[in-house]
């Protein structure tokens, strides 16, 4: 069996029958059944954490003078915003420490204490005591509950990812590796929609005081649904790349693939800004730079979210038809020809609708990424650091310019240069672009597609 089969036979939980030799696409009904079974569960813990690391992005309008009681709503953004850059500095910690997990004890081990943790910064939050009630200590704990946060999702994009890439249908597997981003969008949409139902059931001085605490105590709940689905995944990290003496090593991945990491490095970096611009950030830009009320953005949001999780597989299935490489070729010359532009309307839009076609079609381009972005990332590592080496350098473009976006876009606001923040997006997609010619044109440790 070759090491990209990825499939354990020797305990009770493996995937089984066997899997099609190398190259082939044919799958018996049970083997088809169990490995689509295995992307719904992992996808559904995905779901489950990316609704508790977003829920605070959401919320942060209402819970903002609570723990930062300034007269400045820019300045309570500021240091929310902080405070949310600062769970993202966890990142690379944790990308390397579940990665570690995942390439020397299992993808599913990592999976189950990364939600976990997740979950309990959630509950964290949901307790936690106001300014009014114990003074500088409550931004402290906010902090320290966004760190541990971090640490979580730090592991949680490289395991999934690399999990789900390893159980996805060879013919299909951008199809099926987009679920990740469905169900890491589906989080934030959840997130977005418990939002607008308490704005619906609460008056706004209800969500400040008090209401803004509920999405978090619903975030913890779900953990125990996640940790259920995911104790029931099947393993895909064979015995053998676990017991390789270089597993999960920092040095067995910089001593032999130092140039895919920092390839991945190089289009992460522009995806996950322009990512955190359009989604997380664009609810606060369209409040505090078009001057939209607070429950219109969230409608706005709402619909966008629910429109970009839909184009994902289908985004997934251009990918398995037009190549991988084309898609992100794609996303990189796009992104930087049509940011600025699509910025600058968003910026003096005075309708819903025309806020929410400039977003869609912003959306549709990051898209071309993030459908994919998971597969493209897996094929280039070897089974026994690919959990590593996806979710490092993952975490580490994510800490420094996805956690970043929205810190940067407000303070350059505050310096009266707002239009800077849009140059600098498509500056990094210049680099994306760069960077994806770079990519290979066939895989290299898993099978192609075509």
């Amino acid at each position: 069996m070759s090491a990209d089969d990825l499939t354990v036979r020797n305990t009770p939980d493996s995937f089984a029958p066997a899997t099609p030799a190398p190259g082939a696409t044919h799958y018996t009904a049970a083997e088809k059944r169990h490995r689509i079974f295995a992307i719904v569960a992992a996808s559904s813990g995905n779901l489950v954490e990316w609704f508790d690391f977003y829920v605070y992005a959401f919320s942060a309008l209402y819970f903002a003078p609570a723990f930062f009681p300034k007269s400045d709503p820019t300045a309570q953004l500021l240091n929310t915003a902080g405070v949310f850059a600062a769970g993202f500095l966890m990142r690379p910690i944790g990308g390397w420490l579940f990665g570690r997990i995942a390439d020397r004890a299992g993808r599913k081990v990592s999976m189950v204490i990364s939600v976990t943790m997740m979950c309990g910064g959630s509950l964290l939050i949901a307790c936690l005591p106001t300014y009014a009630s114990i003074g500088a200590a409550a931004p402290f704990l906010l902090l320290v509950a966004r760190l541990f946060q971090g640490l979580s999702v730090g592991g949680e994009y490289g395991t999934t990812a690399t999990y789900m890439s390893e159980v996805a249908l060879r013919g299909q597997r951008g199809f099926y590796s987009s679920f990740q981003y469905v169900t890491l969008i589906g989080g934030q949409l959840l997130a977005v929609l418990v939002i607008v139902a308490l704005e619906q059931a609460l008056t706004t001085d209800e969500l400040k005081a008090w209401g803004w605490r509920i999405p978090f105590i619903i975030g913890a709940i779900t953990a125990v649904v996640a940790l259920y689905l995911r104790r029931s995944l099947s393993e895909t990290a064979s015995e053998a790349s676990r017991k390789n003496k270089e597993a999960g090593t920092i040095a067995g991945l910089f001593r032999n693939h130092r140039a895919a990491f920092f390839t991945v490095l190089g289009y992460t970096a522009g995806g996950s800004l322009i990512f955190y611009t359009f989604t997380t950030y664009m609810q606060k830009y369209l409040v505090n730079s078009a001057h939209m009320s607070i429950k219109t953005a969230s409608a706005v949001m709402t619909f966008a979210l629910f429109t970009y999780m839909c184009m994902q597989p289908l985004f997934g299935m251009l990918a398995d038809r037009i190549g991988r490489r084309n898609n992100m070729l794609a996303f990189g010359a796009l992104g930087a020809i049509c940011t600025v532009p699509i910025m600058t309307a968003l910026n003096h839009v005075d309708s819903p609708y025309t806020a929410f076609a400039l977003i869609i079609l912003a959306l549709a381009i990051v898209s071309f990424y993030t459908s994919i972005s998971g597969i493209v990332k897996a094929e280039m590592f070897p089974a026994e650091v690919r959990a590593l080496g996806v979710g490092l350098a993952y975490a580490v473009a994510n800490a420094i310019f996805g956690g970043s976006a929205e810190y940067v876009a407000l303070w350059l606001k505050t310096l009266g240069d707002e239009s800077a923040f849009y140059w600098y997006v498509s500056a990094m997609m210049v680099i994306a672009f760069l960077v994806a010619l770079r990519l290979p044109k066939q895989p290299a440790y898993l099978h192609h597609d075509h």
